[in-house]
């Protein structure tokens, strides 16, 4: 039964995605002459996603935290990666951040050229010069004052199990002189595991914004990224950390 009906829910996706699109082209090119930041063309971007996640029958999302994301003003979003439905789930933030993601979904259809009309930041694992790239996007972005969301793990944990972080985010927040928001993301690892597209039964979400680190107050960019994570797996049930 969960085959089937995982079948029907990803065939919902791609059918009303185009759809979906076209309203993101309508907003890109209305709000284009006032709105270079691309704020609205980023929440309507964030309700197309959030969506997906209402309508489904088996999942339930709860977000706490949300009042303590700034409206305007440039931050680091870093959050824990266990699941693709991390991404649509965290869309529910309804704050204008602009993602860092894999530059292998910028390639997929209709998402990927919403992803690039919102000016978000594709990254290729592995390569020096793609990372380089990213940073000094992220420079810009932040510079603008963008908020930026990254998952600091990397790449997805294949078992649930908090990951160690990788600095970037970090030293973007130093050198900007940024606050860091820590945000734990709870149970999307049952919804959708790593591996296949098949969903689990039913799920209860939950994303909590935790409180902002400010870089000024750690000695080095190693000392805040180990308090981002610290404030992560505090958060988290002890099982998903290592």
């Amino acid at each position: 039964m969960l085959r089937v009906f995982s079948v029907a829910f990803w065939a919902f996706i791609g059918i009303t995605s185009p759809v979906f699109f076209l309203g993101a082209l309508a907003v890109w090119l209305v709000t284009l002459p006032f709105d270079r930041r691309r704020v609205v063309l980023h929440l309507y971007s964030s309700a197309w996603a959030i969506c997906y996640v209402y309508l489904n029958p088996l999942w339930r999302l709860r977000v706490r935290g949300r009042d303590r994301l700034p409206w305007r003003g440039a931050a680091v979003l870093v959050a824990n990666h266990a699941s693709l439905v991390d991404i649509l789930v965290l869309f529910g933030l309804f704050r204008p951040f602009k993602w860092v993601s894999k530059q292998e979904i910028f390639k997929v259809p209709v998402i990927g050229w919403n992803m690039r009309l919102n000016g978000y930041v594709p990254l290729v694992r592995g390569s020096g010069a793609s990372v380089r790239r990213m940073m000094e996007h992220c420079d810009r972005l932040l510079s603008a004052g963008s908020p930026i969301m990254i998952f600091p793990e990397g790449r997805r944990s294949p078992d649930g199990a908090l990951q160690a972080f990788k600095n970037g985010a970090f030293d973007l927040a130093v050198r900007h002189g940024v606050p860091v928001f820590p945000i734990a993301v709870h149970g999307t690892g049952r919804a959708l595991p790593k591996h296949g597209l098949v969903l689990r039964d039913r799920a209860d979400m939950r994303i909590e914004v935790l409180a902002p680190l400010d870089p000024a107050e750690f000695a080095s960019v190693e000392d805040l990224r180990d308090a981002a994570r610290q404030a992560i797996s505090e958060a988290l049930p002890p099982l998903r950390v290592r």
